[in-house]
């Protein structure tokens, strides 16, 4: 009796412990992220906690105010709103890089608008879903941004990781959403049925692009940056 009961805590503590061990190794790799950008340890946190707390409206009923649907405006039977998380930081944050680390202007066109294009290809509008993206075409959009952010800035690393996730971010919001907004307002729907920029499978979609962007950047500039160095 005491093995089997040793057995299941166990069996108990790897299901607790694979979860917690993936859920760590996730966040390391998005602070990593973060600091190729020139965020610290400490902001890098603030940016990934602050970004899934408002995301998901883990705090709405508290607060009472839904961060995950701010409201915009209604079109038909549908309320247009924009997730804090998924759109609103990713698109200041976007602006911060692009102040703080000068990035050329014609350079970040290029690489958001042809990540805009991509995107709205590997993407479509479900009326019960919002937009989404099937596996793995999702990730498509991210390599692609750290590709343009080597090419376009091959003399300058230090700017490529901004560049890719400027261009990840924004290229996605853009191609995903807003290029199939009016797409999926057309479907008829229940009245009050949120449309939500940045929301929903969007969300993950931006999260996932920028850090991915930034860590494929990383390993494409790694050689570069050692030999800078050495």
């Amino acid at each position: 009796m005491l093995a089997i009961t040793l057995a299941e805590l166990g069996l108990y503590i790897l299901y607790v412990s694979i979860p917690i061990l993936i859920l760590y190794i996730a966040y390391l790799v998005a602070t990593k992220a973060f600091k190729d950008m020139g965020f610290s340890s400490i902001e890098a946190a603030i940016i990934i906690f602050v970004s899934f707390i408002l995301g998901y409206g883990i705090i709405d009923s508290y607060v009472g105010f839904n961060f995950a649907n701010i409201q915009l405006f209604t079109y038909n039977s549908w309320v247009v709103g924009i997730n804090t998380g998924g759109a609103i930081i990713p698109i200041l944050l976007s602006v911060y890089l692009v102040i703080k680390k000068k990035l050329p202007i014609k350079k970040i066109c290029i690489g958001v608008i042809l990540v805009a294009v991509v995107t709205f290809f590997v993407t479509y509008p479900d009326p019960r879903k919002g937009i989404v993206s099937p596996f793995p075409f999702w990730v498509v959009p991210a390599f692609l941004a750290s590709i343009l952010s080597v090419i376009l800035l091959w003399k300058n690393f230090r700017q490529a990781a901004p560049l890719a996730y400027v261009s990840g971010t924004i290229g996605v919001l853009l191609g995903a959403d807003l290029f199939h907004l009016l797409g999926l307002l057309n479907y008829p729907a229940q009245n009050g049925s949120p449309a939500v920029i940045g929301g929903a499978n969007v969300f993950d979609m931006v999260f996932v692009t920028g850090i991915l962007a930034v860590i494929v950047d990383g390993l494409f500039m790694y050689q570069k940056k050692s030999k800078r160095t050495s």
